[in-house]
């Protein structure tokens, strides 16, 4: 692939599939493993930029950054991090939508590597099972902390809810700004980005209405 290949499908801001692109020895090596190998290899990048790691204030950053990138910006691409959630009977026989908006948002761009940031809404109608409001949080959490295209991450969201709650009547909406479109290419500080992604019931348009409206209407 060459310079141009490149730049115009992170510009074009494409996605391959769903699922997030791992090796199978993705998780071969110790997390003190990898922060070791990117301490290394970041060293070389501070260095290629001309910084003087002797400094008492950049001699520590390669040891930072990659722990950062391990444990914090990117352990939602370990599945034994993803967080244990519990579905339980809907004993109140409630049917109506169910609603968890402006979850925070925290992610990266897997084209730039450049942080994403915003907020989910997240709804969805019972119908054996429902779920703990706070696990639908750390579930976004989860999959938003790892490179992403935010398309790939509303509809890891939406078909991880679909599957625990053994319904399709799920919606998810992300709203987010790039940094790699405010601080890079056109450098638009100010546009932001909304995917959404639904089944079941959802794909009428009145009951979608009936969400958008509740989001509009949650004062």
């Amino acid at each position: 692939m060459n310079k141009n290949e490149i730049e115009i499908i992170g510009d074009d801001h494409i996605a391959t599939s769903v699922k997030t692109p791992l090796r199978e020895n993705a998780f071969d090596q110790t997390n003190d493993e990898k922060i070791e190998k990117i301490q290394y290899h970041f060293t070389k990048i501070m260095e290629a930029l001309g910084l003087d790691l002797t400094d008492k204030s950049l001699s520590g950053t390669p040891y930072r950054f990659a722990k950062m990138y391990v444990k914090e910006l990117f352990y939602g691409l370990d599945p034994r991090n993803r967080p244990k959630i519990s579905t339980f009977p809907n004993l109140y026989g409630y049917k109506r939508i169910l609603i968890e908006q402006d979850i925070t948002i925290d992610s990266c761009c897997e084209h730039h590597f450049l942080p994403i940031t915003g907020h989910a809404h997240v709804g969805y109608i019972p119908k054996h099972n429902v779920i703990g409001l706070s696990k639908i949080n750390r579930l976004v959490d989860y999959y938003a902390h790892r490179p992403q295209v935010q398309e790939r991450l509303c509809l890891q969201i939406l078909k991880d809810l679909q599957h625990m709650l053994d319904t399709d009547d799920v919606i998810v909406v992300v709203q987010a700004k790039h940094l790699c479109v405010s601080s890079r290419g056109i450098k638009d500080k100010d546009s932001s980005t909304t995917t959404i992604e639904y089944g079941g019931v959802f794909n009428d348009e009145n009951i979608r209405g009936e969400f958008f409206d509740l989001l509009k209407n949650k004062s």
